[in-house]
């Protein structure tokens, strides 16, 4: 016989069953037999191995001469019978854009039923009732489960940061008899079953180009190389037996590692370049991933989750019915607010939806002035909507559209040029911008009466003690972007036509410009030598020794203003990983670099013997 999985059931004989056969024994458990053609048609395999597979089951003990199942058939059939389920619910859903800012995947309508009410109703019907589903993204939502179906809730607060490899990890203790299901999955017919007689792993008969693996006619599940397309992977498994120790061990082992943390729970399931579950290979129709807005409206035209504020606006702007926004997409998720790009009559467009807490951090008002200042100057692209008070606005898409990067000589020489030319029109608005100010008014916002670093109140007095020196210093103030950050200068076209703007003006307002060549650094995370380099750049290497110790003040003081945001951000679930204490280590370490440049800068007794 032929080996296909690692879950082994010897007969009396010593011989070995595997997938192809353990079908076939269930076949036999839930009809009654009539012929071997009927078998062969089930299966897909040939009279002759039919024949030989029956013949193994009889000799092995498992069905009578008359084909009727044993008592040692029931007994495996208790033994791997399904008793629990775990349902993988954390994650925000990117590419559900825009429903994702109002509902998690996992509780969007089909047909007036939830996805993840539906996948509990289907377990519950084959006699799976012990279920958890690992929540993370809006986790309140999910509460009302535990008392309509009685499930039990596990959260992932790691949800922002890792995959949901980090999620099963959460209540790995749990998989024995069970079924893995993720929460966005619509299954006309249930795919759940009371008889699994083996482990396996669900996927299509389409072909898809994503895939990591393909069927084999054994039914095993083999890794494919890159360039080949393998069969879609609809990610609901059943784990039993010998595979659930492995599974267990392999998930906690890969989850301890960094290096997995974006990585999905299948990762856990590969070994020697195959998974070590059997194909369940299944018709593409019959189970359907739901992953995008248009998705949802191809399956249920009427869902209530279509009738999207965002969606409903970009209609009214155009004139037109929501139907024919097509091509939505997720941008990068900005720190500040969420974006995504749709098509109108043809045209490509990006609508920016304010983030999480932003109506307490930004004066949408003050932004829309900002950009009525700069209207027509070229230093951004105007937007063709633009709510002051919500925040929402849409703007053209640009294509071939890139970042700044830091570290690219060229790249920081045109940025510095933009912004030097900003500088030189001298627009003015009627607010400013105040740094100190504003890590007071951050600082006012946090949930928690204190900071998350245990020496914030020393740090924070150092900061303070910079203010009389920036105070003292010459400023020339005029509109400064405030958020001048390498995200934010956007290189379009290409070669020779390649042109530079800046986006983003939230922030702006009144300010000593040179504040804007410290947001540069410290958003690129440069160091104290990059610093430097950055303002030789912009200064065409004649800037002063007071300007430049100014700049470190301002480096340390917009390190600490950012780090509380950061921290305040946090508190409403937005995580920023390293960016966070680089922020806050800004603060510490130029206020020492700014108290020296001071301490070296020539008094004018001293400038004037030289």
């Amino acid at each position: 016989m032929d080996v296909i999985i690692s879950l082994f059931i010897s007969g009396k004989e010593g011989e070995i069953l595997n997938a192809v056969t353990l079908d076939i024994l269930r076949y036999l458990f839930e009809n009654k037999y009539s012929n071997q053609r009927e078998i062969a048609a089930f299966t897909g395999l040939s009279l002759g191995k039919v024949n030989s597979i029956l013949k193994l089951l009889e000799k092995s003990g498992y069905i009578t001469g008359s084909y009727e199942p044993t008592d040692l058939t029931k007994e495996l059939i208790k033994e791997s019978k399904p008793t629990r389920a775990i349902i993988l619910a954390a994650g925000f859903g990117t590419r559900m854009i825009p429903i994702n800012f109002e509902t998690p995947k996992a509780l969007l309508e089909v047909h007036g039923e939830p996805l993840i009410e539906r996948l509990i109703k289907q377990l519950h019907e084959v006699g799976v009732d012990k279920i958890t589903i690992v929540i993370g993204f809006q986790k309140e939502k999910f509460e009302y489960l535990i008392d309509q179906y009685g499930v039990d809730l596990s959260v992932n607060a790691d949800y922002v940061v890792k995959n949901n490899l980090s999620s099963l990890a959460k209540v790995i203790d749990s998989v024995s008899n069970t079924y893995i299901v993720p929460a966005d999955l619509w299954c006309e017919q249930n795919p759940f079953s009371p008889i699994e007689l083996y482990s396996w792993y669900m996927v299509s008969d389409r072909l898809d180009k994503n895939s990591d693996v393909s069927a084999t006619k054994r039914h095993e599940l083999v890794k494919v190389a890159r360039k080949n397309d393998g069969n879609r992977m609809l990610g609901i498994a059943y784990i039993t037996g010998s595979e659930a120790v492995t599974v267990r061990d392999r998930v906690l082992e890969l989850a301890e590692n960094t290096d997995y943390d974006s990585a999905f729970w299948e990762e856990a399931l590969y070994k020697d370049g195959k998974m070590i579950l059997a194909a369940n290979l299944v018709r593409d129709d019959s189970v359907i991933e739901i992953n995008t807005y248009e998705q949802l409206r191809e399956l249920d035209s009427d869902s209530t989750n279509l009738r999207s504020k965002s969606l409903h606006l970009i209609a009214e702007i155009f004139g037109t019915s929501e139907n024919k926004i097509t091509g939505i997409k997720m941008l990068k998720k900005g720190m500040t607010n969420k974006s995504f790009r749709f098509v109108v009559n043809h045209d490509e467009y990006i609508m920016r939806i304010p983030g999480e807490g932003t109506d307490k951090l930004i004066n949408r008002r003050q932004e829309a002035k900002v950009l009525n200042a700069i209207q027509g100057s070229g230093f951004c692209d105007d937007p063709i909507y633009l709510d002051p008070d919500s925040g929402y606005k849409v703007s053209r898409f640009i294509p071939d559209v890139r970042c700044c990067d830091p570290c690219k000589e060229s790249d920081i020489r045109k940025c510095m040029t933009l912004l030097k030319k900003f500088h030189y029109r001298r627009f003015t608005v009627d607010h400013t911008f105040d740094i100190y100010g504003q890590i007071e008014f951050y600082e006012s916002l946090w949930v928690k009466d204190h900071s998350a670093f245990s020496d914030y109140q020393m740090t924070k007095n150092n900061v303070w003690k910079l203010k009389d020196f920036i105070d003292s210093q010459p400023k020339d103030f005029c509109l400064t972007h405030i958020d001048a950050v390498p995200d934010n200068f956007l290189f379009s076209g290409r070669g020779d036509e390649e042109t530079l703007q800046l986006t983003d003006w939230e922030y702006s307002g009144m300010q000593d410009p040179h504040v804007d060549i410290a947001m540069f650094c410290i958003y690129s995370l440069y160091s104290k030598e990059q610093a430097d380099h950055l303002i030789d750049i912009y200064f065409d290497s004649r800037c002063e020794p007071a300007v430049r110790a100014k700049i470190y003040c301002y480096i340390a003081a917009c390190g600490l203003l950012w780090s509380n945001w950061c921290e305040f951000k946090q508190e409403m679930g937005v995580e920023f990983g390293e960016y966070s204490l680089r922020q806050y280590r800004y603060a510490k370490d130029f206020y020492r670099f700014a108290v020296n440049a001071i301490q070296q800068i020539p008094t004018e007794a001293e400038t004037f013997d030289e």
